[in-house]
């Protein structure tokens, strides 16, 4: 695994992949090595715009026409929904990846905060809908991207809409985690019906990419902007552990992958473990029960 590139990669014709946020950052550069390898890429993005321009990217790039752009707004439940209602095909990889960081507080269309609603619930409702086409494929994985800020998160169920209390970077943290306890539960519920369906989750280390454009904090941007490209790596090599998670032989259901090196920070993708809060069995349980309620999305057999 610590030998692990892109050219370890192996011929993925005839496999379709969903890749989220994949317009940009570490979404485009995973999109664009699984077009190489030959998968059928649908970039599910929510600007059609940006969108376009990575498709014409990659299909330039890899000679790859099969990369489709499809949109998913993922603030948005119904988007949700429309999107998985159009997927009447096999689902081989599913890769939960877009994402919001610190923002100030906004909500999603249906009223979750924004964070939450994005990094989480979204994916969460996505994973269930599609997983009828994930079922269609004889060796399907779901990946989804968590962050080292996963570390210092804590899920707050008294204030899950930060009605009460809003700082963006808890916020941030705390979606991080429920990614990390949402493949953990996920995958109890796979092993326990005896599925082949593998869930993993991965995370870049510190990657130089675009999502901090959230933030409404010029300096603060401008700050953290520079801090990224001055010592993260780049966004090819932050994506390098997802790559691993959704193509490696060696993945196992529930596992964690990031990069090998000093902090997890940067380096080849190695299994690596969570910190302690994303172990707890009990809070993945009413997490995932917390979803379900929320989302209104059941994972069908599970």
């Amino acid at each position: 695994m610590e030998q692990f590139s892109t050219d370890s990669i192996p011929d993925l014709s005839g496999k379709t992949a969903i890749v989220t946020g994949a317009n940009s950052g570490l979404g485009l550069q995973t999109a664009l090595v699984l077009a190489a390898s030959g998968a059928r890429v649908d970039l599910a993005c929510r600007d059609l715009e940006r969108g376009a321009a990575a498709q014409s990217r990659i299909r330039a790039e890899t000679g790859n026409d099969g990369v489709r752009l499809r949109h998913l707004d993922l603030a948005s439940l119904a988007s949700v929904r429309a999107f998985a209602g159009q997927q009447d095909s096999p689902v081989d990889l599913l890769i939960n990846n877009a994402g919001v960081m610190a923002t100030p507080r906004r909500l999603t269309a249906d009223g979750f905060e924004l964070q939450f609603g994005v990094n989480h619930l979204g994916h969460f409702a996505l994973t269930g809908l599609l997983l009828p086409a994930l079922r269609l494929a004889p060796a399907a994985r779901v990946v989804t991207v968590s962050s080292l800020a996963h570390r210092a998160g804590r899920i707050d169920f008294d204030d899950l809409a930060a009605e009460h209390s809003y700082r963006p970077w808890s916020r941030y943290n705390q979606s991080k985690l429920a990614n990390v306890l949402f493949t953990a539960e996920f995958t109890r519920r796979l092993e326990a019906s005896g599925e082949s369906l593998l869930a993993v989750a991965a995370h870049p280390g510190f990657a130089a990419t675009n999502l901090t454009s959230g933030m409404h904090h010029p300096a603060t941007l401008d700050v953290l902007g520079a801090f990224f490209r001055l010592l993260g790596q780049s966004g090819a090599a932050g994506a390098l552990p997802t790559l691993y998670a959704a193509t490696g032989p060696e993945v196992r259901g529930g596992e964690f992958y990031g990069p090998g090196g000093p902090g997890q920070l940067r380096g080849r993708p190695v299994r690596v473990t969570p910190a302690p809060q994303a172990l707890d069995t009990g809070a993945a349980a009413r997490l995932w029960d917390i979803s379900t309620e929320l989302t209104g999305v059941v994972f069908p057999g599970l």
